[in-house]
């Protein structure tokens, strides 16, 4: 599956764009690959108690996971995976 990553987490993961293979089909599977991948990932998406840190977002197919089943969301390798981290703007 293919992860889009944004602002900080692309330098964590060497790129725009992250090559996944999960071990399961959820939303929390890919993010627990990504941090078996590059581990300075988990300060940064996950609590101590496996769940996404605030404004932290998961997109799949253009729709954020807390408006479908949360990390427990269903992926197939075709879709659209979208990471982001909590971003400042003004």
């Amino acid at each position: 599956m293919l992860v889009k990553v944004f602002a900080n987490l692309r330098q964590i993961c060497g790129g725009v764009t992250v090559e996944v293979k999960p071990d399961g089909n959820q939303v929390i599977d890919v993010l627990n690959k990504m941090i078996e991948m590059f581990p300075e990932l988990q300060d940064e998406i996950l609590t101590v108690e496996k769940e996404l840190r605030p404004f932290v977002h998961v997109y799949v197919n253009g729709q954020n996971i807390i408006h479908l089943n949360s990390l427990e969301t269903t992926v197939k390798e075709s879709d659209q995976f979208a990471l982001f981290p909590p971003v400042a703007g003004g």
